[in-house]
């Protein structure tokens, strides 16, 4: 047996000259990077930048055209997601897989034991998670009913289904998006505990702030290409933005303008779901202005976004819209009534991947505009889709591309120019950039601030409080289906709002 170096022992993570192809696309090329023992490794990249296809290489769901991975000094087998997760790699995804009716303890214990099992033991089961949870600060009982969980309990239960399955390496994707300030600055306080004990971390991030304060080093790609590998504090904000993207980023933040008329008003506006209700919402958008909505996820807000767009149906309380009060809003009246919406989920509700890039722009506006008596003017539509990509700088190969082969930017590029092209007069922008690269959420917020500036209402539902309080005139809280008075962005902190979206605090003065 050779001898192995010092080096060699530290090295938790070794990607070697990664390379994929998807035909003439070269989504990763020739990438390589280390990950050592008890590190924290920061992983950027705007998207389309190769993260996801790399990342699904190491758990063997691709297989690279060439290039190899070792795991602790060992080869790991191409394409074998069992022998990843046996070699110790866990992932903790940005959308949570749990079963919100079992318990914590099924969850974590769920496809761990052999279905010839005669008998689980579910006392051994639920000691080793007591213990993981002490060991590493994320207490959570193992008989409480995953529904019941905050959103930051659940991303508990999900670090520990990894551990539980004796994860060394652990890749978090985008671990705060769904999180309140109080609730991130736990889990870094969790990563220091992990790096202690020896687990390496591979950490997925749009947020560059949070990059520099929780990691030890970063790598940077783009277009498919390592850019970049250094320490932390090597670089600031602004400088790694601009190693993502190959350019320097501008920031945009809303001006000061005098509100217009009210053109959204909630009137004691009240609608349930299944589980999800609201009550008794009152609000107000008025022209040129920004009215920001904080919450954690579920907490009403998708409701609410529904209850604008015609989606949902109150129960009581009233809905007026540019002054005509809506007795029974449906999506087809809320659009003729001048309302654009950008939905929260791009790929289910904003486009059909299916359809081509025209089809999808001409969607709404279809029987008004691009058909005349059952037919369809392509030569129109065309015309208008050729604008639309040319105007918001759309990557594509033309207007009959399907939406689907987009990346996430570029699929948020099409819904803006959709949302924009017929001039709206309330625009509800619902988590608008989510998942999106430093440049992208750059470009959508300047045309956010574009609309305000023409005159147009804006509810923007986001739960990145750093957009809220750059954008915002005034901001709100959801919890628990009810909603706080809108507070001007000056008299509000991120601090606050954090509390607030836990439930900690009530109300701010009006």
């Amino acid at each position: 047996m050779t001898s192995t170096s010092t080096g060699e022992q530290s090295t938790a993570l070794r990607l070697s000259n990664i390379t994929k192809r998807f035909g003439s696309l070269i989504a990763n090329d020739d990438i390589s990077m280390t990950l050592k023992r008890g590190e924290i490794r920061g992983l950027l990249g705007e998207n389309g930048a190769g993260k996801t296809t790399l990342m699904n290489i190491l758990f063997g769901h691709y297989v690279a055209d060439q290039g190899a991975i070792e795991v602790f000094g060992q080869r790991l087998p191409a394409g074998n997601p069992k022998a990843a997760l046996h070699a110790g790699i866990g992932m903790v995804h940005q959308h949570f897989a749990l079963a919100e009716n079992l318990t914590v303890l099924d969850n974590i214990v769920l496809g761990t034991e052999s279905l010839w099992t005669m008998r689980s033991n579910r006392t051994q089961a639920r000691q080793k998670i007591l213990q993981l949870g002490e060991d590493f600060g994320l207490q959570v009982s193992p008989e409480a009913t995953v529904a019941s969980l905050s959103v930051g309990e659940k991303q508990r239960v999900e670090i520990l289904k990894a551990l539980y399955r004796n994860a060394r390496i652990l890749i978090l994707d985008e671990p705060t998006a769904v999180l309140t300030p109080q609730e991130a600055a736990a889990l870094f306080e969790t990563l220091k505990r992990f790096v202690a004990k020896g687990l390496s971390i591979i950490f997925i991030s749009h947020k560059l702030d949070e990059i520099r304060a929780a990691c030890h080093n970063v790598t940077v790609l783009r277009a498919g290409r390592n850019v970049a590998e250094r320490d932390v504090g090597d670089f600031d904000t602004h400088q790694l933005a601009a190693l993502m993207l190959g350019r320097e980023v501008s920031k945009f933040k809303a001006e000061s303008l005098a509100r217009g008329k009210i053109v959204l008003q909630l009137t004691k506006a009240t609608a349930k779901r299944d589980r999800l209700s609201t009550e008794a919402l009152d609000l107000e958008v008025c022209a040129s202005e920004i009215v920001g909505i904080a919450g954690v996820s579920g907490n009403g807000q998708s409701l609410l976004a529904d209850i604008v767009s015609g989606l949902a149906q109150l129960t009581s309380g009233t809905l007026t819209i540019n002054g005509n009060q809506q007795a029974n809003p449906s999506p087809l009246a809320t659009v003729a009534q001048g309302v654009a919406r950008i939905p929260e989920d791009r790929h289910a509700e904003g486009l059909v991947g299916d359809m081509t890039i025209a089809e999808n722009l001409i969607a709404e506006q279809l029987r008004t505009t691009f058909s005349k008596s059952g037919l369809i003017n392509w030569g129109q539509a065309k015309t208008f889709a050729n604008r639309i990509i040319a105007e918001y700088e759309v990557k594509c190969p033309g207007p009959e591309a399907r939406a689907g082969s987009l990346s996430g930017g570029n699929m948020q590029k099409l819904i803006l120019g959709r949302v924009m092209a017929n001039t709206p007069i309330l625009i509800l922008a619902n988590q608008p950039t989510r998942g999106l690269d430093v440049g992208a959420v750059a470009y959508v917020h300047e045309q956010l601030l574009n609309a305000r500036k023409r005159g147009a209402a804006i509810l923007l539902i986001s739960e990145d409080l750093d957009e809220l309080l750059s954008l915002s005139d005034r901001v709100a809280v959801m919890f628990r289906g009810q909603l706080s008075r809108p507070v001007a962005r000056a008299d509000v902190t991120i601090e606050t709002l954090g509390l607030m979206m836990a439930g900690q605090v009530v109300q701010h003065a009006a």
